[in-house]
């Protein structure tokens, strides 16, 4: 037993030692390639595969086939993508990959957190990685700005943070995003809204209502606002403004903005503020929000309240209360000295609808209030929920969350706003009985 673990040990010191030697001759080869913007990158693997297969025939002790495979793949993983985390990336059922240092990798699979049977060599391998990603948006970081979010080619969400900030060493966190993204059938087919709830959304779309969706860190909120998103019209021009460019918008007249943070001078910064209030010099008839923060909030509500309706924003909170709340406190962030009154006479006029989104204990994603914001009634809001999430029906024997949206069976005072963009809503669907 002892004998077969030493002999173990030693083929993988062998292997990590080919692929060093490997490794080192192929950066000799092509280190200025690989690099090289203009180059293409199917035309970049090819070549990268294609050296590696020489310099790994070359090689004084020939390895097994088995061997042969794993280094060749750890090699092009390495130098043409990010990593050890690469097979992760393209595996459909990890959701999300998250790095605590260089040799502690989880991932979310079915929204539950499962360790990762890889890791990197070291920091500066980790640190190589993150170089890798941030660089090519032209972003970066670094002592100086230990913190960045970044994307990848496909949309999928990075934040990377690094010493001294992570004490640990270096953090990396990728929420992956599909490449086809989630539509309104797959968000039926999950349980996170049910057919007439997803009616009864497309309709207010449709009907220029302004939206926010809200709702707790990785509860969905991007998705649904693609889903929203696909639901708007395509003769209509979209302004979509984003900290890192996620949507995914199929219809032709889209223009796509991102914020930018400030160059190593400090300097240069474009905020989603800054692009909100640009986008309005756009001529959008729809404005989308990526998510609401800071003091862009009072820019955005500013824009709901101007004629631009149809508007739909993200924003964190706990609840649809909690979400009027917030965006108060952010319409404050400005600095503008506003009475409380004031700001939530502007909320109540600008936003129609939220749509507040959770994710439950099963690792599942529902939407868990459909809520009309109608008027002032003294110095508060009304709220009306039109549709709320039942969990009465508890759990089956997988642990799986029963409950399902079901109607509160009251009517939404928006209807006729609706109807003045011709778009009429069976008044069937708000039947307590019929969900």
């Amino acid at each position: 037993m002892v004998a077969r673990r030493t002999a173990a040990g030693q083929n993988s010191d062998r292997i990590d030692e080919v692929k060093s030697s490997v490794h080192t001759e192929l950066l000799r080869q092509l280190g200025p390639h690989l690099y090289d913007a203009d180059m293409d990158q199917d035309e970049l693997d090819q070549r990268v595969r294609q050296v590696l297969a020489e310099v790994l025939s070359a090689q004084d002790r020939p390895l097994s086939s088995s061997d042969r495979a794993r280094v060749t793949s750890e090699i092009s993983d390495d130098i043409l993508g990010y990593g050890p985390i690469e097979p992760y990336l393209r595996d459909p059922d990890v959701s999300e990959v998250m790095v605590n240092g260089h040799n502690s990798i989880w991932l979310e699979k079915k929204g539950k957190l499962v360790p990762a049977e890889a890791t990197f060599a070291d920091e500066a391998h980790l640190r190589r990685t993150i170089d890798k990603i941030v660089s090519r948006i032209g972003r970066r970081v670094d002592e100086s700005s230990p913190m960045v979010d970044a994307r990848l080619p496909d949309g999928s969400r990075v934040n990377a943070v690094v010493p001294p900030l992570a004490v640990d060493g270096s953090a990396l966190t990728i929420r992956k995003f599909a490449t086809d993204p989630l539509g309104v059938d797959d968000l039926i087919n999950f349980g996170s809204l049910s057919p007439q709830t997803a009616d009864f959304i497309e309709a207010c779309v449709r009907g220029r209502l302004n939206i926010i969706v809200s709702g707790g860190t990785g509860a969905g909120k991007t998705t649904t606002l693609n889903v929203l998103s696909s639901f708007i019209p395509g003769d209509e021009r979209i302004v979509t403004i984003e900290d890192a460019a996620e949507l995914q918008l199929k219809q032709e007249h889209v223009v796509r903005l991102e914020s930018r943070p400030s160059n190593i001078e400090g300097k240069g910064a474009v905020t989603i503020r800054d692009l909100v209030k640009n986008s309005l010099r756009m001529r959008p008839d729809r404005i989308i929000v990526g998510e609401v923060r800071d003091a862009s909030a009072l820019d955005m509500l500013q824009a709901m309240n101007t004629g631009h309706d149809g508007s739909i924003c993200t924003l964190h909170s706990n609840g649809p209360r909690d979400t009027l709340s917030r965006m108060e406190t952010m319409v404050l962030m400005a600095g503008m000295d506003l009475p409380v009154r004031a700001i939530r006479e502007q909320v109540a006029s600008a936003v129609d609808l939220i749509v507040h989104q959770a994710r439950l204990k099963d690792g599942s994603r529902r939407i868990t209030h459909i809520t009309e914001v109608e008027r002032m009634e003294g110095d508060v809001i009304t709220l009306q929920d039109i549709f709320v999430f039942d969990s009465t029906p508890g759990f089956d024997a997988d642990g799986r969350n029963l409950g399902r949206l079901r109607s509160t069976g009251l009517r939404p005072k928006f209807l006729e706003k609706m109807s003045h963009s011709n778009v009429t809503v069976d008044p069937m669907l708000f039947h307590t009985d019929r969900i």
